[in-house]
Protein backbone atom coordinates (compact mmCIF):
# COMPACT_ATOMS: atom_id res chain seq x y z
CA UNK A 1 0.00 0.00 0.00
CA UNK A 2 1.63 3.70 -0.51
CA UNK A 3 2.60 5.64 1.80
CA UNK A 4 0.08 7.51 3.48
CA UNK A 5 1.22 10.90 3.58
CA UNK A 6 3.95 13.07 4.64
CA UNK A 7 4.07 16.73 6.27
CA UNK A 8 6.06 19.08 5.29
CA UNK A 9 7.01 22.32 7.64
CA UNK A 10 3.13 22.20 8.83
CA UNK A 11 1.50 22.39 5.60
CA UNK A 12 -0.87 20.56 3.78
CA UNK A 13 -0.06 16.84 3.27
CA UNK A 14 2.23 16.00 0.29
CA UNK A 15 1.77 12.53 -1.70
CA UNK A 16 4.77 10.06 -1.99
CA UNK A 17 5.65 10.25 -5.78
CA UNK A 18 7.07 6.70 -6.65
CA UNK A 19 4.21 5.11 -4.73
CA UNK A 20 1.61 6.41 -6.21
CA UNK A 21 3.41 6.35 -9.55
CA UNK A 22 3.99 2.54 -9.34
CA UNK A 23 -0.67 2.27 -8.24
CA UNK A 24 -1.31 4.62 -11.29
CA UNK A 25 0.86 2.95 -13.87
CA UNK A 26 0.20 -0.18 -12.51
CA UNK A 27 -3.62 0.79 -12.96
CA UNK A 28 -3.25 2.45 -16.47
CA UNK A 29 -1.57 -0.82 -17.48
CA UNK A 30 -4.60 -2.76 -16.47
CA UNK A 31 -7.31 -0.29 -18.02
CA UNK A 32 -5.17 -0.41 -21.50
CA UNK A 33 -5.53 -3.98 -21.52
CA UNK A 34 -9.37 -4.28 -20.89
CA UNK A 35 -9.73 -1.25 -23.47
CA UNK A 36 -7.79 -3.34 -25.82
CA UNK A 37 -9.49 -6.34 -24.82
CA UNK A 38 -12.85 -4.96 -25.19
CA UNK A 39 -11.42 -3.32 -28.86
CA UNK A 40 -10.81 -6.16 -30.73
CA UNK A 41 -14.12 -7.97 -29.05
CA UNK A 42 -16.04 -4.93 -30.50
CA UNK A 43 -13.93 -5.67 -34.17
CA UNK A 44 -14.62 -9.31 -34.02
CA UNK A 45 -18.37 -8.82 -33.32
CA UNK A 46 -18.89 -6.25 -35.59
CA UNK A 47 -17.07 -8.15 -38.72
CA UNK A 48 -19.61 -11.41 -38.00
CA UNK A 49 -22.92 -8.37 -38.00
CA UNK A 50 -21.53 -7.60 -40.88
CA UNK A 51 -20.97 -10.92 -42.51
CA UNK A 52 -24.52 -12.51 -40.96
CA UNK A 53 -26.08 -9.12 -42.80
CA UNK A 54 -26.86 -7.14 -39.63
CA UNK A 55 -27.88 -9.96 -38.15
CA UNK A 56 -29.73 -7.95 -34.66
CA UNK A 57 -28.42 -10.35 -31.84
CA UNK A 58 -25.02 -9.79 -33.37
CA UNK A 59 -25.23 -6.16 -34.08
CA UNK A 60 -26.57 -5.54 -30.82
CA UNK A 61 -23.84 -7.58 -29.55
CA UNK A 62 -21.13 -5.15 -31.24
CA UNK A 63 -23.03 -1.87 -29.52
CA UNK A 64 -22.95 -3.09 -26.20
CA UNK A 65 -18.66 -3.93 -26.83
CA UNK A 66 -18.62 -0.46 -28.61
CA UNK A 67 -20.11 1.43 -25.55
CA UNK A 68 -18.30 -0.56 -22.99
CA UNK A 69 -15.04 0.37 -24.72
CA UNK A 70 -15.44 4.01 -25.04
CA UNK A 71 -16.29 3.66 -21.10
CA UNK A 72 -13.14 1.79 -20.89
CA UNK A 73 -11.23 4.19 -22.98
CA UNK A 74 -12.78 7.14 -20.81
CA UNK A 75 -11.38 5.23 -17.59
CA UNK A 76 -7.74 5.21 -18.94
CA UNK A 77 -7.80 8.54 -19.98
CA UNK A 78 -8.79 9.67 -15.98
CA UNK A 79 -5.57 7.70 -15.13
CA UNK A 80 -3.56 9.14 -17.33
CA UNK A 81 -5.02 12.67 -16.38
CA UNK A 82 -3.87 11.74 -12.97
CA UNK A 83 -0.60 10.64 -14.00
CA UNK A 84 -0.87 13.96 -14.92
CA UNK A 85 -1.64 15.56 -11.90
CA UNK A 86 1.03 13.29 -10.19
CA UNK A 87 3.87 14.94 -12.08
CA UNK A 88 2.41 18.34 -11.67
CA UNK A 89 2.72 17.86 -8.10
CA UNK A 90 -0.96 18.25 -8.03
CA UNK A 91 -2.17 14.75 -7.16
CA UNK A 92 -3.83 13.96 -3.79
CA UNK A 93 -5.98 17.49 -4.04
CA UNK A 94 -9.62 18.15 -4.72
CA UNK A 95 -9.84 19.74 -8.29
CA UNK A 96 -13.05 21.68 -6.86
CA UNK A 97 -11.76 22.96 -3.24
CA UNK A 98 -8.13 21.98 -3.28
CA UNK A 99 -8.62 20.28 0.04
CA UNK A 100 -6.02 16.43 0.29
CA UNK A 101 -7.99 13.74 -1.10
CA UNK A 102 -7.68 11.08 1.57
CA UNK A 103 -5.16 8.53 0.99
CA UNK A 104 -7.54 5.62 1.69
CA UNK A 105 -9.56 6.62 -1.20
CA UNK A 106 -6.98 7.08 -3.08
CA UNK A 107 -5.65 3.73 -2.84
CA UNK A 108 -8.91 2.16 -3.89
CA UNK A 109 -9.42 4.69 -6.41
CA UNK A 110 -6.31 6.19 -7.49
CA UNK A 111 -7.72 8.67 -9.99
CA UNK A 112 -9.95 10.34 -8.13
CA UNK A 113 -10.15 13.81 -8.57
CA UNK A 114 -12.60 14.87 -5.90
CA UNK A 115 -12.50 14.97 -2.48
CA UNK A 116 -16.03 13.22 -0.79
CA UNK A 117 -17.39 16.02 0.10
CA UNK A 118 -17.46 17.84 -3.26
CA UNK A 119 -17.62 14.38 -4.90
CA UNK A 120 -21.02 14.15 -2.94
CA UNK A 121 -22.27 17.58 -3.66
CA UNK A 122 -24.51 18.30 -6.82
CA UNK A 123 -22.26 19.40 -10.30
CA UNK A 124 -23.77 22.96 -10.11
CA UNK A 125 -20.88 24.37 -12.15
CA UNK A 126 -18.96 21.43 -13.11
CA UNK A 127 -19.42 18.46 -14.92
CA UNK A 128 -18.02 14.97 -13.61
CA UNK A 129 -16.94 11.89 -15.56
Amino acid sequence: MPNQERSTAGTTPVLDGPQWRALLEARWQARLTELTELSLAYHAADEAAVDARADEPDHQEAQLLLRRAVAARRKLEDVEEALGRLTAGRYGRCEQCESAIPAGLLALIPETRYCPRCDAEPAATTVRR
